[in-house]
């Protein structure tokens, strides 16, 4: 499973470091996912939710 948002849908970017020559190599910053509890459905299930998602207050932790 992918570490990606359940709610947003938030995920992994990708980009380049650069170094002091402006050499560029792959590199990928990943995303402030959380592992929390969420009622789904009215159900609990255990899921990642990114910290923007659940700072706005768009789930509700169970």
């Amino acid at each position: 499973m992918a570490r990606k948002c359940y709610v947003t849908g938030r995920g992994p970017k990708s980009g380049n470091n650069r170094s002091h020559a402006n050499n560029a190599t792959k590199r990928r910053w990943g995303s402030n996912v959380q592992k929390v509890r969420i009622l789904v459905n009215g159900k609990p299930k255990r899921v990642y939710v990114s910290a923007k998602a659940l700072k706005a207050g768009k789930v509700q932790r169970v």
